[in-house]
């Protein structure tokens, strides 16, 4: 049953930025003034995590807005222990709203003796109290079937499409959407069913992990404005090659929209000096100085869509309506 009351959002220290951004739209969508709860979240001088919240939020619909984005061990021991604070502050249901879910790429033993930590993961953050998780473009989407709670995986797709129909506007048919990789075809499909355009495939072949041996692409992308289509980028190292080899195969262009922006180690360099034109992510973690200086990068707004997605899941409404560019469209109107 909806309840009454408003949702009430509270944010860990993993994107402020983000959390703040998604209370002004929900201001903006409600017509009433929405803030994040009154809570402190702090270490002690052993790093050991200490939340306090002081609202009252007995029997109040609550919201954590907490990517688990480096540092991945501090940001969700702090989701953790928000829900802990939560819980036995007696609120009635608590979401986990995670744009990022941390871990993910551990979602399956690659080799003997090796742990799913996506799978702990999920075990941790049910055991917290949490009820339900709002995400987006999870790395393994059989993830939501590690949990024995609902999850809502939005995706970047419908936001990326809105992009590049604004940004290649008269250019429709010079576009070609590349998957990097095999794995991430399904997700590259999307986006081309999407805006009506061919796909090519970047077939890699690795000879151990972090080293990619030998590219190849499927597909005819002479002339072509390319835009690689990914769940994420953290060293960049592999993004770049490929825009290398796509280049080589005569596209004319090379562009990236990627749904997190990681970007550890040397990925902004590596960008800045690589063919590819520009990349594209979204703000579900939070940039740095360096990604935010960068004439390359460019970042596209997540707070529409996960704000109209915490009023859905607060009214009772559906999620999955997000997914279309018809209903997303007006969400991000004056954006465009």
């Amino acid at each position: 049953m909806p309840t009454v009351n408003e949702p009430k959002l509270i944010a860990g220290n993993a994107n402020l930025s983000l959390a703040k951004a998604i209370t002004r739209r929900m201001s903006l969508h409600r017509g009433v003034s929405v803030g994040l709860v009154d809570a402190r979240v702090e270490r002690f001088n052993d790093q050991e995590i200490f939340v306090e919240v002081f609202e009252n939020v007995r029997g109040e619909d609550m919201f954590i807005i907490q990517p688990t984005s480096n540092p991945a061990n501090d940001n969700l021991m702090e989701l953790l222990s928000m829900a802990d604070a939560l819980r036995r502050s007696s609120a009635s249901r608590i979401t986990a709203v995670m744009p990022y879910f941390g871990y993910a790429r551990q979602d399956r033993r690659s080799k003997a003796r090796t742990p799913i930590s996506a799978k702990l993961v999920a075990n941790m953050i049910v055991e917290a109290g949490i009820e339900r998780v709002l995400t987006m473009d999870l790395h393994a989407t059989q993830i939501q079937g590690f949990f024995d709670i609902p999850v809502d995986n939005l995706y970047a797709s419908p936001v990326f499409a809105l992009d590049i129909s604004h940004q290649f506007k008269g250019n429709g048919d010079d576009i070609m959407v590349v998957s990097p990789d095999v794995g991430g075809v399904a997700r590259a499909r999307e986006l081309a069913k999407r805006l009506n355009a061919p796909l090519s495939i970047v077939d890699k072949r690795r000879e151990k992990a972090g080293e990619v041996a030998e590219m190849t692409v499927i597909g005819n992308v002479e002339g072509k404005k390319c835009i690689i289509v990914d769940d994420m980028v953290d060293t960049a190292g592999t993004l770049c090659k490929a825009a290398e080899v796509i280049m080589d195969a005569g596209a004319s262009e090379v562009h990236a929209y990627i749904s997190h922006g990681v970007l550890s180690g040397p990925a902004v360099e590596r960008i800045a000096a690589s063919v590819m034109k520009s990349l594209v992510i979204t703000d579900t973690i939070e940039p740095n100085e360096a990604v935010k200086a960068s004439q390359k990068i460019r970042i596209v707004p997540t707070a529409p869509i996960f704000a109209q997605a915490i009023l859905n899941i607060w009214s009772g409404t559906s999620v999955s309506s997000l997914f279309e560019e018809g209903t997303l469209g007006p969400i991000y109107e004056g954006h465009y």
